[in-house]
């Protein structure tokens, strides 16, 4: 890796902090040209290392999937030198051997999003390679943290898999869950767009923990279990995964030397990524962006 610090963003739900027990920090609230990020970014360390918590849909998670201001928060993170975001997120199983409780370290992504803006530069021709948009390097961190995580052999972590995101707020119809298992997608939820695309376009590395909940609408629930019993049911799977993700988490944490000694392939993805003519772009949004294409200019 170059001689920039490692710091890692954490993109979770409230009370990650306490869930994962970290140390004490400063809460930052950050301004961007985007607008204001989903929440205030909690500053703090774990073993030595700097680390960022955002909460993405907000205290008390009042901000839906479509409008989470994924521009500002991946540009605020951005602006605090966060050089890796790890992300998690509840979604739905599509398939039958990745069940409800399990965690998946997705490798693909499917971007059924439409309502979202992807990009953080409107005034210029920016196109990165994001055929594999999740950091190779983090994904076998986190790999490795899932062998050694004490009792691990109660945390079930699938490899690979395609997430789809969807736009929501509602969930599929039962003939778009198939579909969706038609395309190769694993597990579906509805964050991971554009969110992983701004964090390539920013150049900080980005992998993703999905939390799968239920089966989706393609595998029909038992009709005989009333619906109260079935949302009960999904909560408890919910609360199973966010455990594994944490001891997870906590695990990774502790062992940044795969980071540390290789350097993520998203932390030069603006180098040819540039179409436009520098010298004709606007001086205003060249700087307005820096924090992000500063050094290219």
């Amino acid at each position: 890796m170059s001689n920039t610090p490692l710091r890692i963003g954490i993109i979770g739900g409230t009370g990650l902090d306490e869930a994962l027990g970290l140390e004490k920090g400063a809460s930052r609230v950050v301004e961007t040209p985007f607008g204001a990020p989903s929440s205030p970014i909690l500053m703090t360390q774990w073993h030595g290392v700097e680390i960022a918590i955002l909460q993405r849909h907000g205290p008390g998670h009042v901000i839906p999937p479509s409008m989470v201001p994924f521009r500002a928060n991946i540009f605020a993170l951005k602006t605090l030198g966060i050089t890796h975001i790890i992300a998690s997120g509840a979604t739905g199983s599509l398939r039958e051997q990745i069940q409800p409780g399990d965690l998946l370290i997705p490798d693909q992504v499917i971007d059924k999003t439409y309502r979202r803006v992807g990009t953080f530069y409107d005034k210029a021709a920016v196109h990165v390679e994001f055929s594999h948009p999740f950091c190779p390097v983090m994904r076998r961190w986190l790999l490795e943290a899932a062998k050694a995580i004490p009792g691990g052999k109660d945390v079930k972590v699938h490899p690979t898999g395609t997430y789809v995101c969807m736009e929501g707020p509602a969930f599929s119809t039962v003939a778009e869950s198939n579909m969706h298992r038609a395309w190769g997608g694993d597990v579906i939820g509805m964050t991971a767009c554009p969110e992983a695309k701004l964090a390539r376009e920013a150049e900080i590395a980005y992998a993703l923990v999905a939390l799968p909940t239920d089966y989706d609408c393609w595998k029909p629930h038992d009709t005989r279990l009333p619906q109260h019993e079935l949302l009960k049911e999904i909560i408890s799977n919910l609360k199973r995964a966010t455990a594994a993700s944490v001891a997870l988490h906590r695990q990774a944490l502790r062992d940044v030397t795969i980071l540390r000694e290789n350097t993520s392939p998203a932390h030069g993805a603006l180098k040819l990524a540039i179409w436009s003519d520098k010298t004709k772009i606007d001086l205003n949004e060249v700087e307005r962006l820096r924090p992000l294409w500063g050094k290219y200019f």
